[in-house]
């Protein structure tokens, strides 16, 4: 384009002046439009471009993406997993030791529309212990899901202890003479939305092709047994485990459900390291547990269980050296002065190096999904000081603090915040927030029915002592069936897209 005045051109060429006029009312024109469309271009007022330049750009508050990745190829060699667990050393025999908890208050009777409000607020725990900001497993400012209440629910369980045949039975309360059962009809309902209840045909279809692992405590085989009996109503799985892990295989959708053994999440070993004698376990904080890490590549979800194992007597390693311990210490005074962790700062520890590794692991591409503790309700004592249960039959209205479950919690937030910090990387991790909510419900556990025996002490005896009793596992069915609920929403989020309901 040329940049000479209409005027000037025309002298230059000498043409007639009614073409000089035309040329004129022509260039004048072709002025007026520049002029406007810089008027119009330029202007602030209601400006597409200017709001796409100027304006700060909205991040979307949901971090669930979409994954649409291939089923994983078998983590087998041939043959590898068609032992059957006949003979299998089983860990979980191991008694699960418990910390000393608060009293609880007695269970009031529920409201007449048979729905119990849950107002407890986290404001009285201690500030310095409790992180500024919890993980979520959803942004979703409209439902948080961890918040709600717990409602009777008239459908009964999603399963009965005679419809599933894998029940521990330690957790078959009913099956252990247990004389109520309301404890199986309470469902979760999040504050401003619904729970779905879980869908078996549907869990397996998100699963097609795909393996969910449990690893982690014997609360973790119990979460695993609960998803397991939910999934038996439409199908029976092939048990294609071995000596390494549990294995169930589901056929319509070539699905796996995995549950390896991990007491701590990191590293074990009895042998002597410094002053800490063999036959006491050391726990080596600062590295992940290689029985299921070898493993991880094969995993599209990872549910992650652990904490009620750092009661037990142990030494804990950080770089080579001891570091600390639970119900241990060094004799000599030269090393007593570097026995600096106890068992609450090495669990938060350990959350952070495995989430740390996991995230890190690029052989890892899977969910992982980490279950906060699970809350106790030992009343008057610890499992072995005459802690109980006993004669909780429906979900309390009130939640009394037990100040060990929220100091293992906070520094679990912590853990898997240090996690996500230090990796810059919380696209694979999940924190699935049920600690509040299980606080409810003292009702949940097996008491003193823990087996078949009929002639079992179910009551106080004659000076107030309680019978022994399990008040830190999950009756089945019961309220651990919510977990997998859960679960399953964090899968159908994750995979499909969006935002937890």
């Amino acid at each position: 384009m040329t940049t000479d005045s209409p005027k000037n051109l025309i002298s230059t060429i000498g043409v007639r002046k009614s073409l000089t006029t035309i040329l004129i009312s022509v260039g004048a024109l072709v002025f007026s439009l520049v002029v406007v469309s810089l008027f119009v271009f330029s202007s602030p007022s209601n400006s597409s471009i200017t709001g796409y330049v100027q304006e700060p750009i909205v991040v979307p508050q949901n971090n669930e993406e979409t994954v649409t990745k291939e089923a994983v190829k078998e983590i087998d060699k041939p043959g590898y997993f068609n032992e059957t667990l006949k003979g299998v050393e089983n860990p979980d025999s191991k008694e699960t030791l418990t910390p000393t908890v608060d009293n609880l208050t007695e269970n009031p009777k529920p409201d007449s529309d048979k729905t119990l409000n849950n107002e407890a607020s986290s404001d009285n725990k201690d500030k310095s212990e409790v992180p500024t900001q919890k993980p979520s497993a959803s942004q979703n400012t409209q439902c948080d899901i961890y918040k709600g209440k717990w409602v009777y629910d008239e459908s009964g369980p999603l399963y009965t202890n005679n419809s599933c045949p894998i029940i521990t039975q330690m957790q078959n309360c009913q099956g252990n003479g247990r004389p109520d059962s309301e404890y199986e009809n309470w469902r979760w309902r999040p504050n401003g939305c619904d729970l779905p209840r879980f869908e078996p045909k549907k869990f397996l279809e998100l699963m097609r092709g795909k393996t969910l692992a449990f690893v982690g405590d014997s609360v973790a085989r119990n979460q695993m047994e609960s998803l397991l009996c939910i999934l038996w109503q439409v199908e029976t799985p092939k048990n294609r485990g071995n000596r390494k892990m549990q294995r169930w295989f589901f056929r319509s959708t070539s699905t796996y459900i995995v549950r390896i053994w991990s007491s701590w999440l990191v590293h074990r070993s009895s042998d002597p390291v410094g002053p800490a004698p063999k036959g006491i376990d050391k726990v080596f904080l600062d590295q992940p547990d290689e029985t299921f890490m070898d493993f991880v590549h094969g995993f599209d979800v990872l549910v992650l269980s652990s904490g009620h194992w750092f009661a037990k007597q142990s030494a804990y390693i950080l770089g080579g050296s001891v570091v600390g311990g639970q119900l241990w210490s060094s004799k000599d005074p030269k090393e007593s002065g570097m026995m600096r962790v106890n068992n609450i700062e090495a669990f938060g520890i350990s959350v952070e190096t495995v989430l740390t590794a996991l995230a890190q692991n690029p052989n890892f591409t899977g969910l992982a999904i980490v279950r906060s503790y699970s809350p106790d309700h030992y009343e008057g004592g610890a499992w072995n000081t005459g802690g109980s249960c006993t004669g909780k039959t429906r979900p309390v209205t009130s939640l009394v603090q037990n100040g060990f479950t929220d100091t293992m919690y906070s520094k679990q937030i912590l853990g898997f915040q240090k996690a996500v910090e230090k990796t810059k990387n919380d696209k694979r991790l999940r924190f699935m927030d049920v600690t509040e909510m299980f606080g409810f419900r003292p009702d949940g556990h097996p008491g003193p029915y823990r087996s078949p025996d009929p002639n079992k002490k179910t009551k106080r005896g004659p000076n107030g002592e309680p019978p022994p009793q399990d008040c830190l596992h999950w009756c089945m069915p019961g309220p651990i069936d919510t977990w997998n609920e859960i679960v399953l929403e964090i899968i159908r989020s994750d995979f499909e897209g969006g935002a937890i309901l």
